[in-house]
C-alpha cells in the first residue's frame, strides 16, 4: 500500500484526482490533500508519505520550490501539470513521473504501478536532488541522467554517453569505459531530452554524441566511426542534417 499526499491549489482539481485514486487505485491510500503549500509542507514532514502527487503551477510557491523546503525527501513524486513545458524534460531526465491535467485514468494507474515497482528498489532522494539540480542549471544544460534499471535507478553523466541504439521499445545506451545500459524507453524519448547541440540523430536506430565522432566516411548516406571503434550507418535522409550539425 502506498500512502499518498495530494497537493494542488485548485480545489476542484485536487478533489477530481483524489476521487480517481480512490476509485481506480486500490494500492493507494490518500492520507492528506492540501491546497495550501505551507499546510502541505507541514503535513509531508509529519506524515512522511510514500508518494506525493504535486501540482507544479501554484501561486506564490511552485511545486519545485515546495520540494526544496522538505528536508527529508524519502518519498516518490508524481508531478501534475496543465502544461507540457521545459520542466517536463528535467522530470524525465530524473526518472520521475508526471501527469497532465485532466488526469487520464489509465495513465494514473500506470504511474501508480511504476511507483509500486520502484518502492523497494529506487532512490527517491537522489532522483529528487538530481531534478532540483537540473532545474538550477542554466538553460537546458543537463549534465546527468537517471535511467531505470533492474536494481533501481542508474545515474550516468550525459557526457559519458557515446551513442544510443533503438531496439523496439527499448534503447541500448553505450557509454565510455565499455559500459552498456538497456532501458525500457524508446530512442525518441531520449532524442527529446538529450541536448541537441551534442547529440545527433543519424538514423532511425542511432543517436550519436558528436564529441566521440572520429571519422565520417562518404557514401549514399555515409558512415560514422566513433572513438570506441564502432561504425554506424547514416541514413540518406539524415545526411544533410548530420553534415550541418558537424559544421561540414
Amino acid at each position: 500500500m502506498l500512502r499518498a499526499i495530494l497537493v494542488d491549489d485548485e480545489e476542484n482539481s485536487l478533489n477530481a484526482l483524489k476521487q480517481k485514486i480512490i476509485q481506480h487505485c486500490d494500492a493507494v491510500e490518500v492520507i492528506g490533500a492540501c491546497t495550501k503549500p505551507d499546510e502541505a509542507i507541514e503535513k509531508i514532514n509529519l506524515l512522511q508519505p510514500d508518494i506525493l502527487f504535486l501540482d507544479i503551477e501554484m501561486p506564490g510557491i511552485n511545486g519545485f520550490s515546495l520540494l526544496k523546503k522538505i528536508e527529508h525527501k524519502n518519498f516518490d513524486v508524481v508531478f501534475v501539470t496543465a502544461y507540457d513545458h521545459y520542466a517536463i524534460k528535467a522530470i524525465r531526465f530524473s526518472a520521475l513521473d508526471y501527469l497532465v491535467k485532466p488526469v487520464d485514468v489509465d495513465e494514473l494507474k500506470a504511474t501508480v504501478d511504476r511507483a509500486i515497482q520502484k518502492k523497494n528498489t529506487s532512490l527517491p532522494n537522489q532522483r529528487l536532488e538530481l531534478l532540483l539540480d537540473q532545474l538550477s542549471q542554466p538553460k537546458k544544460s543537463f549534465n546527468r541522467i537517471a535511467i531505470p534499471s533492474h536494481e533501481g535507478i542508474q545515474f550516468i553523466k550525459v557526457d559519458d554517453i557515446i551513442y544510443l541504439e533503438a531496439n523496439a521499445n527499448y534503447t541500448h545506451i553505450y557509454a565510455d569505459n565499455n559500459l552498456k545500459y538497456i532501458v525500457s524507453r524508446t530512442i525518441k524519448d531520449f532524442e527529446e531530452i538529450l541536448p541537441p547541440e551534442i547529440f545527433i540523430r543519424i538514423h532511425n536506430s542511432y543517436i550519436i554524441n558528436k564529441d566521440y565522432l572520429e571519422k565520417y566516411i562518404r557514401g549514399e548516406g555515409g558512415q560514422v566511426v566513433l572513438s570506441n571503434g564502432v561504425v554506424l550507418d547514416v541514413a540518406k535522409r539524415k545526411k544533410a542534417e548530420f553534415l550541418k550539425a558537424i559544421g561540414y
